[in-house]
C-alpha cells in the first residue's frame, strides 16, 4: 500500500514518468526516480517533495502522529481512498492492533469525545477478547446510539481519518530523501542481514510481490547448479552455455523488468536530445 500511495503522487502530482521501486531486502522499499529533472534537483527541491509526502511524524512513544489541516489536501483524499481497503483487511483483521486492553487505550486517546470513550471502554472491558475490527465498528455504533450527547460528528470523522492515516500511510525516511549525499539501495545488491536480493518491484503486479519470496544468494547459487545439472543430464550443455546465469534462476523476471525500465529511460532521453537537435537546426 505504501508503494501505491507514493507512486501515484510522484507520477500524478509531480509529473515524474520513470519511477522504479527497489525492495530494501527487509521491510521497506526505495523509489528510484530516474527522470533527468529529478536527478538534477538540489537538496531544497528534494526536501520540498519529501515534505509534501510526509504525513506521519514522531516515533513509537510520541502522541498523535497525524496532524493535518482541513479540508484535506487532494493528495490525502486520494491516499485515504487507496488505504481504506487495506486498513480493514491488512490492519484490523490481520494485525489486530487493539486486541489488548492497553493497545485499545491508544485508540481511545485518538478519539475526541470523552463520553464516547467511556462508553467504548466499558463495552471493551466487558468483552476482553473483542477484535480490533469489532472495536472499530463499535465507534460508529455507539456514536449513533447516543453514547455522547455533545458529540461532534465532524470531529469524530476527522479523528477516524487521522487514525486510518496513522496506521496505513507510509513512513518516509525524509533525511535520506532530501539530501544528495545519501545513498539509495542499488538494484540487485544483497541485504547484509537477510541475504535477500534487493530486486526491483513491478508496480503493475505490486499486490503479488512477496518480500519473503525474494531469493537469497545461496538460493540463486543452488538454482544455477540445479539448472546446469539438469541440462547436462539432458545433453544440452551447449544451450546452457548460451544462457547467462541469471536466466537460470528466479531472478530472471526481476532483471527483465529492470532492463525494461532502463530501456524506457534511454528512449526518453534520446527523444529529448533529438528534439533539442531539431530545434537547434531550425535556428539561423
Amino acid at each position: 500500500m505504501a508503494i501505491k500511495v507514493v507512486d501515484v503522487a510522484l507520477r500524478d502530482d509531480f509529473g515524474f514518468e520513470h519511477v522504479m521501486w527497489v525492495y530494501s531486502g527487509r521491510r521497506g522499499a526505495h523509489a528510484w526516480i530516474s527522470d533527468k529533472r529529478a536527478r538534477n534537483m538540489d537538496d531544497q527541491k528534494r526536501k520540498a517533495i519529501a515534505g509534501y509526502l510526509e504525513v506521519i511524524k514522531g516515533g513509537a512513544q510520541s502522541g498523535k502522529k497525524v496532524n493535518v489541516k482541513r479540508p484535506l489536501h487532494p493528495h490525502l483524499v486520494r491516499s485515504l481512498d487507496i488505504l481504506k481497503e487495506h486498513f480493514q483487511g491488512d490492519i484490523l483483521e490481520n494485525q489486530d492492533p487493539w486486541a489488548k486492553p492497553e493497545k485499545a487505550e491508544r485508540l481511545l486517546q485518538l478519539l475526541p469525545d470523552k463520553a464516547l470513550n467511556e462508553a467504548l471502554r466499558k463495552k471493551w472491558n466487558a468483552a476482553p477478547s473483542r477484535s480490533s475490527a469489532s472495536k472499530w465498528a463499535d465507534i460508529d455504533s455507539l456514536a449513533k446510539a447516543g453514547a455522547s450527547k455533545n458529540l461532534d460528528g465532524k470531529a469524530l470523522l476527522e479523528a477516524k481519518q487521522d487514525i486510518v492515516l496513522e496506521y496505513t500511510y507510509p513512513r518516509l525516511d525524509v533525511e535520506v530523501s532530501k539530501k544528495q549525499i545519501h545513498l539509495l539501495k542499488s538494484p540487485f545488491v544483497v541485504h547484509p542481514g537477510t541475504g535477500r536480493i534487493c530486486v526491483p518491484i513491478d508496480t503493475r503486479r505490486v499486490e503479488k510481490f512477496d518480500p519473503l519470496g525474494v531469493p537469497t544468494v545461496t538460493e540463486l547459487l543452488g538454482e544455477i547448479d540445479a539448472s546446469d545439472k539438469e541440462n547436462k543430464k539432458e545433453g544440452s550443455e551447449e544451450d546452457t552455455k548460451k544462457l547467462q546465469d541469471y536466466e537460470k534462476t528466479s531472478l530472471k523476471p526481476f532483471v527483465e523488468y529492470f532492463k525494461t525500465h532502463v530501456g524506457s529511460l534511454l528512449k526518453a532521453e534520446k527523444e529529448v536530445k533529438r528534439k533539442r537537435d531539431d530545434d537547434d537546426s531550425m535556428e539561423f
